[in-house]
């Protein structure tokens, strides 16, 4: 794998497309690794930062980067996890100790987990909606980038990505939401094909009347 190659600098001429039966076979393939499947090893600092930098190459519109990281690793985990606890706590008070504490168990089912934010300027010309498709697609690469780098993922929302407490411990600003937590690891078992949308069923040619 070439993964060691410099970044082009601005205003590099640039090829248009780069033909890749590899390519078109992860992209084929993909398949998402339930967080509850998801082990040791997670990637390094050096691969992860290479793995952000695929994600960020996202469609954006004006140029805005409408979206930020916040990572969490090692025993980091464990402490958002007590945020999280006394979060779904307040929600459900009536909730039995085992049900809070498996809760706060969420981030240790994978070595790494990205919480991908969304950091919409309302102010720009950009319209909202443009701006978070760019954070999806930013989801998206990182999945790709963890397969291609050898390492199953899942991209997750759950009851904390809309918890205004877990945003405050996350410092989400005015504008700001969580996209979505994307658990990296290593595949403990191997996942099973999902059912997939009959294609022909999306497909429609524009005809003029």
């Amino acid at each position: 794998m070439r993964d060691d190659a410099a970044a082009p600098e601005f205003g590099q001429e640039m090829a248009a497309a780069h033909p890749s039966a590899e390519a078109i076979d992860m992209l084929r393939l993909r398949r998402s690794t339930t967080a509850d499947c998801l082990g040791e090893p997670g990637p390094d600092d050096a691969t992860l930062q290479k793995m952000l930098a695929i994600a960020a190459r996202a469609p954006d519109h004006r140029r805005l980067t409408p979206f930020r990281f916040v990572l969490f690793r090692g025993d980091a985990r464990a402490q958002f996890g007590d945020v999280l606890a006394r979060a779904y706590r307040d929600n459900e008070p009536a909730a039995e100790t085992e049900r809070v504490a498996l809760e706060g168990r969420r981030f240790l089912r994978a070595p790494v987990v990205v919480a991908v934010i969304s950091s919409v300027n309302p102010e720009s010309r950009t319209p909202e909606w443009e701006q978070i498709l760019t954070v999806g697609a930013v989801c998206q690469n990182l999945l790709l980038a963890s397969s291609a780098y050898g390492f199953a993922a899942q991209w997750l929302t759950e009851w904390y990505a809309f918890d205004e407490n877990v945003g405050d411990a996350l410092g989400l600003g005015e504008n700001e939401r969580v996209a979505g937590y994307i658990y990296i690891g290593t595949a403990r078992d191997l996942p099973r094909e999902r059912a997939r949308p009959v294609l022909t069923e999306l497909i429609s040619e524009y005809s003029p009347d």
